[in-house]
Order: structure tokens, then C-alpha cells, then sequence
């Protein structure tokens, strides 16, 4: 793996019901400031989102905010002095955040973190891309994807090796190791049933 200079965090635009997770936002913010990583991230002022920026600024981090115009409104202003990117739609956001990063982080978060993560899995089964993918499996919040992506596997819709396109950790302590020892997709991965 390259050195990482950016990291991607994919995130609730809300902060649940459990307060370990605000508490693993904010730990992640601080830990990618301290590793002199730029946080590449959603640009709301809310949720998840703002605990992981405003944590990253805290300790003089960089962070990078993309948001489409139509939403920028309802995601409540800024967290701070952020490189904020304003893009045409929720693709180019996409886009946009993987161009700029070299890794992805998923935390809990709602349909759009759902959406977020599955695409930059999807993108690296599919060779786009080599990037590390970790998602923090705070109080098991990711099972039930896990159990899903197992049930794929189980039912002949992917290969095997499915799961070994992205990493899950318990804690934010085990981010930057899965990061560095992040398995590369196998092309079995994605021409197995050709």
C-alpha cells in the first residue's frame, strides 16, 4: 500500500442512539490529525459527520468537505476552517471523495453511508481501484451488513473472496493497522463466473 495522505470518512449525517459511536468518531478524527492525514469527508455540520470534523480540526488537522448544492442547506453550515468543494450531485460527490482520498473509512451511519461504502467495495472488486476500505464495527453496528455480504457469498451471487474487499475493526485503535495491512482484490474476485 501507498502512503496515505487523505482518508475518506463515511458517516451519519445523524449520531444514533449509542454513544459509543460519537465517541469512535471523534477518537477517528483525532487519530487521523495526529497522523497527519487530511480528512476527506461529507461537509455537514450534523450527525457523526460533524463529531469526526470538528475533532480533526481540534487537533490542527486538514479537512476536505464535498457537498452537493441541493443539500448544503439542510446539512447545517460548517464545522470549522474546512477546504469545502461544492459539486453538482450526490455522484459527483462520490466522485469527487474518491479522487481525493486514499483510503475509506466507514463509521455507523444511515442509507447514504450504506450507499457510500458499498460503491467504493464495489468499485474495488471491480479493479477500479487498490484502495485499503475499513469499516469500524463499533458495538457490531456492521453485522448485519456482514451477515448480508456472508449471504451473497452463501448463495452464489459472489465469490468467496468478497469479504476480503474491505477490513473490520472493533475500535479506532485498529484503523490505522487494518489501513496498512489491507488485503488487494483478487481477480478471481471478479471473473470467477466468467
Amino acid at each position: 500500500m501507498s502512503e496515505i495522505k487523505s482518508l475518506c470518512v463515511f458517516c451519519g449525517s445523524r449520531t444514533g442512539d449509542d454513544p459509543a459511536h460519537e465517541v469512535a468518531a471523534r477518537d477517528l478524527g483525532h487519530a487521523i490529525a495526529d497522523h497527519g492525514i487530511e480528512l476527506v469527508y461529507g461537509a455537514g455540520d450534523i450527525g457523526l459527520m460533524s463529531v469526526v470534523a470538528r475533532a480533526a480540526l481540534a487537533n490542527g488537522g486538514k479537512v476536505t468537505g464535498i457537498i452537493p448544492e441541493f443539500i448544503q442547506d439542510f446539512e447545517v453550515g460548517s464545522p470549522g476552517e474546512i477546504d469545502l468543494v461544492v459539486v453538482d450531485s450526490m455522484l459527483d460527490r462520490k466522485r469527487v471523495m474518491f479522487e481525493r482520498s486514499d483510503g475509506f473509512i466507514a463509521l455507523p451511519g444511515g442509507l447514504g453511508t450504506l450507499d457510500e461504502i458499498i460503491e467504493m467495495i464495489t468499485w474495488k472488486q471491480l479493479q477500479q481501484h487498490k484502495k485499503p476500505v475499513v469499516l469500524v464495527d463499533t458495538n457490531h453496528y456492521w453485522q448485519p451488513f456482514l451477515d448480508l455480504v456472508q449471504a451473497i457469498v452463501d448463495g452464489g451471487f459472489g465469490h468467496h473472496g468478497i469479504n476480503e474487499l474491505f477490513s473490520v475493526v472493533d475500535d479506532v485503535e485498529s484503523v490505522f493497522p487494518a489501513l496498512e495491512d489491507a488485503p488487494q482484490a483478487s481477480i478471481e474476485v471478479l471473473t470467477s463466473h466468467l
